[in-house]
């Protein structure tokens, strides 16, 4: 038997999955994770999120069932971190394919639990916003994460869901979240991190960062990329919060909206009717925006990035952040991954030393 757990909103959820599969059960516990490929629009380019049919190399060891090895690769022009990730986690990585909405999630999670032999289902969120209401108006992305709800629940098998560092996607703020999800029911410790510390060497997940960093005993005000205030790491950062499938569909009208969604299409207009936005076509809008990819260039000398990050470091540090992930270091210093792996052993090794896996500690002179 395999322990069944579903990532309920892409990459970083499904490193977060191995985390509390790991805390639950023993990181050596067999299990599988079924996860959305849908990630940001630096990795992948193309809107929205990706099917079976992007593509190639799947493991297909039933019907509606397709596993991602390291094998696995996207079709161009689209990109993934999947296979990748599928061989830097300890559990087995599946796919899911949102593009017969509910309906086909439905299928593929029933396939999984008849694959692994389970009846029962973790369903893993980062964050928190699997319990929006959909009003928040921080609220950027609760698609993926209601759509594996409402699967979940149409599947009929019992479903926990598990709600760890609420507040460290800065969507839903949370203090909000508190009353919905209630007491914590764990705490991740330094160990169930070890499993997944080295994936965040070249995984953007911002998130998933910060969980892993709190679980290791880092607290401070940490800034990430794109997020409309710093997140402050604290002692609450690293819980873990344990609802009932029914729990957690009463909270969630965009879930209980998307019962029997036959498609992804048909999602986006219950996301629009809900929530007022489609996440989807916002990535649209701003994918149609993205400038051409610059022309390669030599990369700037070692000295030169420094100096530049240097300038960074104050100017953050002026803003009150102690820390920040390296996926701000790197979009807003626009390195080349030459240019970052130099910056990045400059700072492990520097006096101070920088590096507080999987953060960057901001030196205070």
């Amino acid at each position: 038997m395999k322990r069944l757990l579903i990532a309920a909103g892409g990459g970083g959820d499904a490193i977060t999955a191995a985390m509390v599969h790991a805390a639950l059960h023993g990181p050596r516990t067999p299990a599988l994770v079924l996860t959305y490929a849908w990630e940001r629009l630096v990795v992948d380019p193309v809107p929205g999120p990706r099917g079976s049919a992007d593509f190639t190399s799947l493991d297909r060891p039933a019907p509606h069932l397709a596993l991602v090895t390291p094998r696995t690769a996207p079709r161009a022009p689209a990109g993934s971190l999947l296979p990748r990730l599928a061989g830097g986690l300890q559990p087995a990585l599946g796919l899911l394919d949102p593009y017969e909405g509910v309906v086909g999630l439905t299928r593929q999670i029933e396939a999984a639990a008849r694959w692994c032999g389970t009846d029962r289902i973790a369903l893993v969120d980062v964050g928190g916003d699997i319990v929006a209401r959909g009003d928040e108006p921080t609220l950027r992305s609760p698609l993926g994460d209601a759509l594996a709800l409402a699967a979940c629940a149409a599947t009929g098998l019992s479903t926990t869901v598990y709600v760890a560092g609420p507040g460290l996607d800065n969507e839903v703020p949370r203090a909000v979240l508190a009353p919905r999800l209630g007491e914590p029911a764990f705490a991740l410790a330094p160990e169930d991190t070890d499993g997944v510390l080295p994936v965040f060497d070249w995984h953007p997940s911002e998130a998933g960062a910060m969980l892993v960093a709190a679980a290791r005993g880092v607290r401070g005000v940490c800034g990430t990329r794109d997020a409309p205030a710093p997140v402050v790491l604290d002692d609450s950062s690293h819980r873990v919060h344990r609802l009932a499938c029914e729990d957690a569909l009463r909270l969630s009208p965009l879930a209980r909206a998307l019962a029997l969604c036959p498609s992804l299409e048909a999602a986006e207009r219950v996301s629009h009717a809900v929530c007022g936005f489609s996440e989807v076509a916002r990535e649209r809008q701003r994918a149609a925006l993205l400038p051409a990819p610059p022309a390669p260039r030599p990369p700037a000398e070692p000295e030169a990035v420094l100096d530049r990050y240097l300038a960074f470091e104050r100017a953050r540090r002026a803003e009150g952040l102690a820390y920040v992930t390296t996926r701000r270091i790197t979009e807003e210093l626009a390195l080349t991954p030459v240019e970052a792996d130099a910056l990045h052993r400059s700072l492990a090794t520097g006096k101070p030393p920088r590096r507080v896996a999987p953060l960057w500690r901001l030196a205070t002179a």
